[in-house]
């Protein structure tokens, strides 16, 4: 499938044109791209997470490496497993700061990992042999920031069909990779909960809580 599209981009004699409508509505999907935390439980229709993750593999990377390894998480052992964690950094996270902060941030509902019927943890692989290093000899964090271009292609994808994602980062990493049994090559990038957001906003959460405004 991939050669496919490649093998499209490639023979595609002259570029498309995007309008000025367009240029509005992809602002438009810039604006209302958010972090969701509070998710529906529906299913996702059939065959939607194999399309945004097409949809995601046309993002660039360093020298074409294509470093991104998505890891589709159905068990639940193994799900329970990242929430403790998210668990235990919490509640240090939340043992750094005091008074009116700590009670803001104890309000806070930073992820939807209960709810989100669908989850991916993404790593990099530091190991790839593709690409033969271009690019990447200098930076080779030039990989990481590969994957992170792709989780966010993903991401606009989604909110094109509604769908909603959202990143968390308060984990172990290496929990996560042990409890996935992830290669000791890949690096820990996200943990993406997706699904329907239980409510459409144009404002990011964490400025409605006031959390960037002090209060």
């Amino acid at each position: 499938m991939r050669a496919q599209r490649e093998a499209e981009i490639v023979t595609r004699s002259s570029p498309p044109v995007f309008d000025a409508a367009f240029a509005a509505q992809f602002r438009e999907l810039l604006t209302w791209r958010r972090d969701v935390r509070r998710f529906r439980r529906d299913a996702l229709p059939e065959g939607m997470i194999e399309q945004l993750l097409g949809e995601m593999e046309l993002s660039p990377s360093v020298g074409h490496s294509q470093p991104w390894r998505w890891v589709r998480v159905r068990d639940e052992a193994q799900r329970a497993s990242v929430r403790a964690s998210f668990t235990r950094c919490n509640a240090d996270a939340l043992a750094d700061y005091e008074g009116e902060r700590a009670r803001l941030y104890a309000s806070l509902k930073l992820e939807g990992m209960r709810e989100a019927p669908e989850q991916f943890a993404v790593f990099c692989d530091h190991a790839t042999e593709r690409g033969h290093g271009l690019g990447r000899r200098t930076m080779p964090e030039m990989l990481d920031y590969s994957v992170v271009a792709a989780i966010t292609q993903f991401w606009l994808a989604a909110r094109v069909q509604g769908i909603g994602v959202g990143w968390v980062s308060i984990l172990e990493p290496e929990v996560v990779r042990e409890a996935l049994a992830a290669p000791p090559g890949w690096k820990l990038i996200a943990w993406l909960c997706v699904g329907y957001p239980e409510e459409e906003t144009d404002m990011p959460e964490l400025v409605r809580a006031g959390w960037e405004n002090g209060q």
